[in-house]
C-alpha cells in the first residue's frame, strides 16, 4: 500500500492507496508545533482503527507547503513505516511543465492537484482549490501548468471580518436562502457564499479566455462542496485530488 500526505497551512490530509484505490482516507488540524513522535502515534492509531498494519505500508510520498512539517514527516516515515518517503520538490520529475516565472516558488499542492486533475478530467483545466487561500490553477490543453491566482480564502477572510467588527458574529456556514438577507446571520452567510461563488465564476471567466479554449474546472478543498452548488462555472468536486496526484508522482518517480 502506499501512503500519501499533503500537509497544508491548515488541515493535513493523509490517503492510503491500494494500487490506484484509495482504501482509506483522513484530515487533521496542521500544528506546527506538534513533534515527530506526536504525529507517529496519530498515524499509527489512524491505520490501526482501518485494521492496517505498518508493514503493509510499502512506500510513503508527502506533499508540504508548511517547512517547518516537511522534515517531520519525512523522518516518520522513515523510523516508524521505514520508507523512504519521496518528498515532492527539486529533482522530482513531474511529467509537467510549470511556465511561470520561478517554478520553484509554486507550491507543490498546487502542482499535485493539478497533476490529478490533468489525469482525471483532461485538459484544458482550471483547478479551485478551497483552502487557507482560494487559488486557481490553470493547465493548457498542451497538459503545462501555467500559473495561478491567489484570493483570500473563505475562513481566514471570514475570520478577519468577524474580529474586526464588534456586533457581527461568527456564523456557521451555510448555503444562504437568498442575495438579500433579512437578518445578520441570514445577511452574512450571503455576502460570503454568494460573494466567493461570484468571484470563482469570475476568474473562471477570465482564465478560460487566456487559456483559449473552454477549460472545464474542478473544486478541490474543504469548502468546495458549499461553494460548487452555487456556482455557475464549478463542474465537478474532487475533495482527494491533491492525495490522487500524489499517488501519480509516487508511481512515475518509483515504479514498482
Amino acid at each position: 500500500m502506499l501512503l500519501c500526505v499533503d500537509i497544508g497551512n491548515t488541515n493535513i490530509k493523509m490517503g492510503l492507496f491500494n494500487g490506484d484505490q484509495m482504501c482509506c482516507h483522513w484530515r487533521v488540524a496542521t500544528d506546527r508545533n506538534r513533534l515527530a513522535d506526536e504525529y507517529a502515534v496519530l498515524l499509527l492509531n489512524l491505520l490501526a482503527t482501518s485494521g492496517v498494519s505498518v508493514t503493509d505500508v510499502k512506500g510513503c510520498a508527502v506533499s508540504s507547503v508548511v517547512p517547518a512539517l516537511t522534515q517531520v514527516f519525512e523522518e516518520i516515515a522513515h523510523r516508524y513505516l521505514k520508507q523512504e518517503a519521496l518528498m515532492i520538490g527539486d529533482g522530482v520529475d513531474l511529467g509537467m511543465r510549470i511556465n511561470t516565472d520561478y517554478p520553484s516558488e509554486v507550491g507543490t499542492d498546487l502542482i499535485v492537484n493539478a497533476l490529478a486533475a490533468r489525469h482525471l478530467y483532461g485538459t484544458p483545466v482550471i483547478v479551485v482549490g478551497f483552502g487557507t487561500a482560494t487559488t486557481f490553477s490553470a493547465v493548457s490543453a498542451e497538459g503545462d501548468f501555467e500559473g495561478v491566482s491567489i484570493a483570500p480564502g473563505i475562513l481566514t477572510s471570514s475570520d478577519s471580518l468577524f474580529r474586526a467588527t464588534a456586533t457581527l458574529p461568527q456564523v456557521a456556514l451555510a448555503h444562504p436562502p437568498a442575495a438579500i438577507g433579512k437578518n445578520t446571520l441570514q445577511s452574512m452567510r450571503s455576502g460570503i457564499v454568494f460573494g466567493f461563488a461570484e468571484l470563482v465564476d469570475g476568474m473562471v471567466k477570465r482564465i478560460r479566455r487566456e487559456l483559449g479554449g473552454v477549460a472545464r474546472v474542478v473544486a478541490t478543498g474543504g469548502l468546495a462542496e458549499l461553494i460548487a452548488p452555487e456556482s455557475q462555472s464549478i463542474e465537478v468536486v474532487e475533495p482527494n485530488l491533491a492525495l490522487i496526484g500524489l499517488r501519480l508522482l509516487y508511481e512515475r518517480n518509483c515504479p514498482l
